[in-house]
């Protein structure tokens, strides 16, 4: 898919667009992703910081996404697991990038090569405005060459 086309739809997507998720960038070929949290009244705990949830969820989908784009068809790939430390109360807009590099990726297709499956672990910051780190979450990611493709 088109990489504009497909941020243009996630921003729209429900869970993004009410919980104050933005993707503000994605590179054509899905090696960089760019999205922010905005702090809005519905999307503010107690003590009007961030939901915990909502920074979590800004990381959720964009691993499995973007190596299923680098990866193709001939793939299966999934969300494993994930973990989340939070650092310092979240306010205003918070920010975490994806990057994604082709040496990876083929160390990736080597790693499942024999029909195998390959769990790995990416980890991102989110930042605030100041560059203030906010969190830290890892997601763990499960890929498989489907049989068919081997």
């Amino acid at each position: 898919m088109k990489a504009s086309l497909f941020r243009h739809g996630i921003n729209l997507w429900p869970p993004f667009l009410f919980s104050g998720i933005h993707v503000t960038a994605i590179d054509d070929d899905y090696r960089r992703v760019r999205v922010e949290l905005r702090q809005r009244l519905w999307n503010m705990n107690y003590v009007r910081t961030h939901f915990g949830g909502s920074l979590f969820a800004m990381t959720d989908p964009f691993w499995m996404l973007c190596l299923l784009q680098k990866l193709g068809r001939d793939y299966v790939v999934w969300d494993k697991a994930g973990e989340v430390e939070f650092i310092r109360p979240g306010r205003g807009v918070v920010a975490t990038e994806f990057h994604l590099d082709d040496g990876l990726v083929e160390e990736i297709k080597v790693a499942t090569a024999e029909g195998g499956k390959h769990l790995r672990w990416f980890e991102n910051e989110i930042r605030d405005e100041r560059g203030e780190l906010v969190a830290r979450v890892r997601k763990q990611v499960y890929v498989r060459l489907k049989p068919r493709a081997r």
